[in-house]
């Protein structure tokens, strides 16, 4: 049985399994890409919301300066991310 299974371990390279190649740098990458793309899609989808909480206002101000208020607020934060993402692109770039 231990002859087989050395086979195996022969076979499949068994020194590199489980073992990852990537450093630290392109795992903060990652992890940084992907919470810029969920805060822009969040982005996103608020501000379609607020342009349809816009178009049914019906008239009433408070809703229409909610909805404006929304998309302000996100069209902002949008900005803030992907100001975040250049700055952080650019330290990385650097080290």
């Amino acid at each position: 049985m231990n002859y087989f299974l050395l086979q195996v371990a022969q076979k499949i390279d068994a020194g590199t399994v489980g073992v990852p190649t990537t450093g630290g740098d392109s795992v903060l990458t990652n992890v940084l890409n992907i919470v810029y793309f969920l805060a822009g899609a969040v982005a996103v989808i608020v501000i379609i919301v607020a342009g349809l909480m816009y178009t049914i206002s019906g008239g009433d101000a408070g809703r229409i300066t909610r909805a404006k208020n929304m998309i302000l607020y996100s069209v902002v934060g949008l900005i803030i991310v992907l100001a975040a993402f250049a700055i952080t692109n650019f330290v990385i770039g650097k080290f």
